[in-house]
């Protein structure tokens, strides 16, 4: 027994040698420009000029920013409607496709094609199919009886048209993970509650969900951490504007750096991002763990 704790204790530091070139990879990528963004948020810096040491004035001028409190709202409002709406979407297909839908080959491979286009080129694409004046879409919604979505000048509708970007590009990451997950949930269980008299929807209740409930919460965890991310879809297609109004955290911090050369206020921003990236993978994480180790009892 004694050995073996031995030959346990020694198993990291013979793997260390093999490891350590990824390691300090991943110091010098992650690591090193992470503390500078910590350290550069704890000064007062711009072009030109030597960083100051000013402590938390940086965090104290972004938290009384209304601007930044209404990027927060935005991001928050985005991410809730995109997370949940993937989430609800690739579960129902994965669910569907599961069961045997006809022509799935070709379907999943329609279900995954937004995944190869570049957001450059979706944006565009959008821009052009909800343009306010000669938008296929837009026609659609007006032949429909409809509002057309006013995004460019209405704050509400270009929220949404980004919300609708977002789900239509990210879409397939939630449904190839959910997918996987009921792909590896064995047929004896459903036969067996076939034989009990179970009916679809307590089959799906009892068995499927519980069973995906793993997958969920890991593909709820990666969209929440990218989605707070948010930055592309609303740049490009609406920059913020009108008068900032649809700016998104991640635009806010991109207006600090570079439009106002405010390095200390957006590495503040940056870190700010940082902090509550992780309380919301924490909250997900700890569910994770207890559905992991709950199944294990």
């Amino acid at each position: 027994m004694a050995a073996f704790s031995i030959s346990a204790m020694q198993e990291p530091r013979r793997a260390l040698p093999y490891v350590a070139p990824a390691l300090a990879l991943l110091a010098f990528v992650i690591l090193i420009p992470a503390v500078y963004v910590l350290w550069l948020s704890f000064q007062q810096s711009t072009f030109g000029r030597a960083a100051t040491f000013v402590g938390f004035a940086n965090y104290a001028k972004i938290l009384a920013d209304p601007y930044f409190w209404r990027a927060l709202g935005n991001t928050v409002i985005v991410v809730l409607v995109v997370v949940h709406v993937e989430v609800v979407l690739g579960l129902v297909m994965a669910v569907l496709f599961a069961a045997g839908l006809p022509f799935r080959k070709l379907l999943i491979a329609a279900v995954l094609a937004p995944y190869a286009v570049s957001e450059v080129g979706a944006v565009v694409m959008w821009r052009t199919l909800f343009d306010p004046d000669t938008g296929f879409m837009t026609r659609v919604l007006t032949g429909i009886g409809l509002p057309p979505l006013e995004w460019s000048v209405v704050p509400s509708h270009g929220l949404a048209l980004v919300a609708l970007l977002s789900i239509w590009l990210h879409l397939p990451f939630t449904f190839i993970i959910l997918y996987a997950a009921r792909l590896a949930i064995p047929k004896d269980l459903y036969e067996a509650a076939e034989i009990d008299g179970a009916s679809a929807w307590q089959s799906f209740r009892r068995v499927t969900l519980p069973l995906l409930m793993p997958a969920i919460l890991v593909a709820m965890l990666f969209r929440y951490i990218f989605a707070y991310r948010l930055f592309s879809e609303v740049w490009l297609l609406t920059q913020g504007g009108p008068a900032r109004s649809t700016e998104v955290v991640a635009v806010y911090l991109y207006l600090e750096a570079f439009r106002y050369n405010d390095f200390g206020a957006a590495s503040a921003t940056g870190w700010l991002m940082v902090v509550t990236s992780l309380l919301l993978a924490a909250f997900y994480l700890r569910r994770l763990y207890r559905e992991m180790f709950a199944r294990a009892d």
